[in-house]
């Protein structure tokens, strides 16, 4: 910063040096000149009079007054030097220019304010002795006025403080005004540097948010749909395995496989529909941060709709081949009727845990459910924990099993549900691989486990997935309740 508070380099509202030496700008060297010239002339002829009152050469004033004026010129760089000139010529009469501007430039600097008040008494001192001793003598040589003795001294001090006053006065206003207008120019700064990063971390929490709905989105996908096909294709290799042997046998499985493959295009029908509603939302400027929840919804309600239009239309050796599915969920299944439609709509509840495992054995694996807590006819009449740990819940169990049909053909399952205080707990634990069974073949992506850690995790849950002692593998989850849920009974 310079003498003047200007910034060296920089020159005023940010605009670059374009001056010579330490002006900011050309005008105000310009200026300083014209002031300089006007302060020279002007001590020029005030040191000439001085000269002839004193009885000295004229020569001798007007080279002091040539020297004291132009000082002027380095007013902007070093404003108490011209401060300090002004108060050596006062004696001699001559400055009054210096002595004006060089207070204001002083005043407006960023000298300490303590150099500035000092600087300006001591002008004021300097002023007011002048002033009175040229007020007396003047009064002196009239002998015929004869003032009050405290007329002289109270001239003197108005003198002094009209010619002090002003100048500081408005140098201290421009230099508050500076100030002001310096740190409304950094705080200007400061907040566009601020929407700057604002904007930067929206646009990172919007890729952070589409990531993680495309991430939920093909969960959902994979978990409503990868189930149903995995069924199929292990019905599809039973039919393959059967289908000279027991040709009546083969014919049921082809009904299974037929009933699953509706159901799969009926859930993937839904869902796309839900995918396009969802992006025509988006583009009217609606949120569609619940499309995961409504693809659970809609896949349920599907899979309902389906597995109900299956049962009215296949043959009875289908219906027979199903009959252990259908006794194992003897009360729970009518979950799909009218009276549940409103929990259906919420996604899978902990109601249809029997027809999933149903489906399984339909299947020909043999699959063990268990619930603990006494919550049986609680649960069945309708849900009891909050919609996104009950489907979370289902889909922990769905994929569990999913990956016994894919790793372990042949193995045992057993499913366990436990209803704690605070918490639900579940667990899914098949045996080794039954080494006569035939394997489906069916692909693995490697995304069942990750999937099924991100939900559970997501709810502030704890996952627990791995081996068995007994060549078996076992999933474990414990999710909090979430509170108890008013249950829709129908009727």
């Amino acid at each position: 910063m310079t003498a003047t508070g200007a910034s060296e380099g920089v020159g005023a509202r940010g605009a670059p040096v374009s001056g010579p030496w330490w002006w900011a700008r050309r005008r105000s060297a310009v200026l300083d000149v014209f002031l300089a010239a006007a302060s020279a002339m002007e001590c020029v002829w005030e040191g000439a009079n001085f000269a002839h009152e004193a009885q000295l050469p004229e020569l001798v004033g007007m080279l002091l007054g040539l020297l004291a004026g132009p000082v002027l010129l380095v007013r902007r760089r070093w404003p108490v030097v011209v401060v300090l000139v002004s108060i050596a010529v006062m004696p001699a009469e001559m400055g009054g220019l210096l002595s004006v501007v060089g207070l204001y430039t002083l005043a407006a600097s960023d000298v300490p304010r303590r150099i500035t008040a000092l600087l300006a008494g001591m002008t004021v001192v300097g002023t007011l002795v002048t002033t009175f001793l040229s007020l007396r003598e003047d009064v002196a040589t009239q002998q015929d006025f004869h003032p009050p003795m405290w007329l002289v001294p109270v001239m003197a001090l108005a003198v002094g403080l009209v010619l002090t006053a002003p100048p500081v006065l408005w140098g201290l206003y421009i230099a508050a005004r500076r100030r002001l207008v310096e740190s409304l120019r950094e705080r200007a700064d400061g907040l566009e540097r601020e929407l700057s990063l604002l904007a930067d971390r929206a646009e990172e929490r919007a890729e952070w948010a589409r990531n993680e709905e495309r991430t939920r989105i093909a969960r959902e996908m994979h978990d409503v749909v990868a189930h149903r096909v995995s069924l199929m294709v292990v019905h599809a290799a039973a039919l393959q395995a059967v289908a000279l042997k027991d040709p009546e046998k083969a014919s049921k499985n082809a009904g299974l496989v037929g009933d699953m493959g509706r159901q799969a295009l009926t859930e993937l029908r839904e869902m796309l529909g839900v995918l396009r509603t969802a992006e025509g939302a988006a583009g009217r400027g609606v949120p569609a941060s619940a499309a995961p929840e409504r693809l659970a919804a809609v896949a349920s309600q599907a899979g309902a709709k389906a597995t109900v239009q299956a049962r009215s239309s296949a043959p009875s050796g289908a219906s027979a081949s199903s009959a252990p599915a259908g006794g194992a969920a003897s009360g729970v299944a009518t979950s799909s009727v009218p009276g549940a439609q409103e929990a259906d709509s919420e996604g899978p509840c902990l109601t249809e845990l029997a027809d999933l495992v149903g489906q399984s054995r339909a299947a020909g694996m043999v699959v063990e459910l268990m619930v603990d807590g006494g919550a049986d006819e609680e649960a069945a009449a309708g849900r009891r924990y909050a919609a996104r740990v009950e489907r979370t819940v289902y889909r922990v169990v769905q994929e569990a099993l999913t990956n016994v049909h894919k790793h372990a053909p042949g193995a045992r399952a057993r499913v366990r549900l436990a209803h704690r205080d605070g918490e639900l707990a579940v667990q899914v634990e098949n045996g080794p691989c039954d080494g006569g069974a035939a394997d489906a073949g069916l692909p693995s992506g490697g995304n069942g486990l990750v999937g099924m850690r991100e939900r559970v995790t997501a709810l502030g849950g704890v996952f627990v997935s791995g081996p068995t002692e007994a060549g078996g593998f076992r999933v474990s989850a414990v999710l909090p309740s979430g509170g108890p849920v008013v249950s829709h009974v129908a009727g």
